[in-house]
């Protein structure tokens, strides 16, 4: 039998299932980092991400909330274009207080589509920010944008040969996010005030509602992974394991 080092058997043991939580984190490298946030809505980036966008950006890396539309159906009475232009400051007003700048991809709320043709177009878009670390939603969230999303910036991933770290995020456990179990934290009981204040910004959403609930999480989180507030991620097991602001 071929003699194994302990370093050898360490490495396979990481990439057992259920390991991840015990396999030691790469440090993220010290250069400036290009990382893409995607959700499905204006909105979605920063409840799910806000505290670890916010860490990002105060270490000096560059991030990009990549929307997939504008949030066009999300004001009952009122008419898509309009509320497309509502929500659309609301999203810019969010990246100015979490230092990000904002994406958007073209498709329209409620009707997204993921064929041949889109996935190249999403494609193009992720690979022109050179990303080294993306995050998407979960791939079996309920609503179908959240969805579409996470199968186009998987798809980008398997283009680009898994260059990037994948990582995936939750929004409003329990209602939207389902089955969702972590494989790292990261800590934002010192940008919870910040992430807080990028969620109000969108005001047409009713964040007294919808933050309360992602507070509740974060605080889960947190008692989790032994933090006040923390955020809650899913590595993909074939990727890159690096990039979170740890520490």
């Amino acid at each position: 039998m071929r003699n194994l080092s302990r370093r050898r058997i360490m490495e396979q043991a990481a990439l057992l299932p259920g390991s991840a939580l015990l396999a030691a984190e790469t440090p993220p490298p010290a250069r400036k980092l290009h990382v893409v946030v995607t959700g499905g809505h204006p909105g979605d980036p920063e409840y799910g991400c806000g505290g670890t966008i916010a860490r990002y950006t105060d270490l000096g890396h560059d991030v990009a909330l990549l929307y997939l539309n504008r949030g066009e159906g999300g004001i009952q009475g009122k008419p898509p274009a309009e509320v497309g232009a509502i929500r659309t400051a609301e999203a810019i007003q969010a990246c100015e207080i979490l230092k990000a700048r904002p994406l958007f991809a073209g498709h329209t709320d409620g009707h997204s589509v993921v064929d041949q043709q889109h996935y190249a177009e999403f494609h193009q878009l992720i690979a022109a920010q050179k990303p080294d670390v993306v995050f998407a939603q979960w791939p079996i969230d309920g609503h179908a944008d959240h969805r579409a999303i996470s199968s186009l910036v998987y798809e980008a991933w398997l283009r680009m040969k898994k260059s990037f770290a994948l990582y995936y995020y939750e929004v409003t456990t329990g209602e939207d996010t389902l089955q969702f179990a972590p494989t790292h934290y990261v800590d934002i009981s010192a940008q919870a005030a910040r992430k807080r204040t990028a969620c109000y910004a969108h005001a047409s959403q009713l964040p007294d509602k919808f933050f309360a609930i992602q507070e509740q999480v974060a605080k889960f989180r947190g008692v989790e992974s032994g933090h006040t507030q923390a955020e809650a991620f899913v590595r993909h097991v074939q990727s890159p394991d690096f990039g979170l602001p740890l520490g």
